[in-house]
């Protein structure tokens, strides 16, 4: 939203960002005159940045309700998923995406708003059983799963328990890889290269990106490959100037914690976190445009 002096608010769309946004929101068809989705959408955006709970936004966004029941709409239906493959498929068509893609995992605590879960009979059927939260000394946390490409642009998100082991979690993360092309084909799921650290050194990478990962190989897996002698197989590929690169990762995780409903989770479910964070990828997207 823009105010009456033509100044974009802080923690607001720019006017490029809603260009890029707006012919992907759903519009509705029939029904009574709703709120301005640019001025719904930016309560969303302002939310997430501020960290601030729904009922506190300011009333410049609207009745909070419509804005988050609107949210919870979108999140329901992937609205932002899609838009963050819509981006990332007219920047693959102008060759801007580095498929040097890089994984890697972050631990966010969970608000105890979070942690209370909603209530029973509400879960979805694509929630998990566990919101993606997880139990530790710490209390609880939910991981952050995420693949960018080579200069540091978000590819693909995915929530576990704080607790999850990154390696059972590379397999389905790759998987979410899907950058549609521009007209009719396939999408484009397999990178030319995998950068990962040694929780990734093991067989749960897809069979497409084992013949290019690169990572260390841990200590007892070299001890196990010697002793198996002739029959232990190829080293797994490890280029070090590569593998240098890997710090990419660590950048886009730090610029997505600059939303603060990012770098603490105050949704109790995953699918409206999930949400929250492909919607922040986004705008980490459309400003690199």
């Amino acid at each position: 939203m823009v105010d009456h002096g033509g100044v974009v608010r802080r923690h607001e769309l720019t006017d490029q960002e809603w260009e890029l946004l707006a012919p992907l929101i759903p519009r509705a068809k029939t029904g009574r005159p709703r709120v301005e989705d640019r001025r719904v959408i930016n309560g969303m955006v302002y939310k997430i940045r501020t960290g601030i709970s729904w009922r506190d936004l300011p009333e410049r966004y609207g009745p909070w309700k419509t804005v988050y029941t609107r949210f919870r709409r979108y999140a329901l239906d992937g609205v932002f998923t899609r838009a963050l493959q819509q981006m990332q498929a007219r920047a693959d068509a102008a060759g801007d995406i580095d498929w040097l893609v890089q994984i890697d995992s972050t631990i966010v605590r969970a608000h105890q708003h979070a942690a209370a879960g909603p209530e029973k009979g509400t879960l979805q059927k694509d929630e998990p059983d566990d919101h993606a939260l997880g139990r530790s000394r710490g209390g609880p946390t939910t991981k952050i799963h995420l693949a960018c490409d080579g200069r540091g642009r978000p590819l693909a998100v995915m929530l576990t328990a704080g607790q999850r082991h990154d390696g059972v979690s590379a397999r389905p993360l790759l998987e979410r890889i899907r950058v549609p092309p521009i007209g009719r084909g396939r999408p484009r799921c397999r990178p030319d290269h995998v950068v990962a650290d040694k929780a990734y050194a093991s067989r749960g990478l897809p069979p497409q990106a084992r013949h290019q990962p690169h990572h260390p190989e841990k200590r007892d897996q070299q001890r196990h490959r010697r002793n198996r002698g002739r029959d232990s197989g190829r080293p797994p590929r490890f280029d070090r100037e590569i593998y240098r690169r890997r710090n990419t990762v660590e950048r886009c995780f730090n610029r997505l914690k600059n939303f603060r409903g990012i770098a603490t989770r105050y949704d109790k479910t995953a699918t409206s976190y999930e949400a929250a964070v492909s919607l922040a990828s986004f705008l980490l997207r459309a400003r690199s445009v």
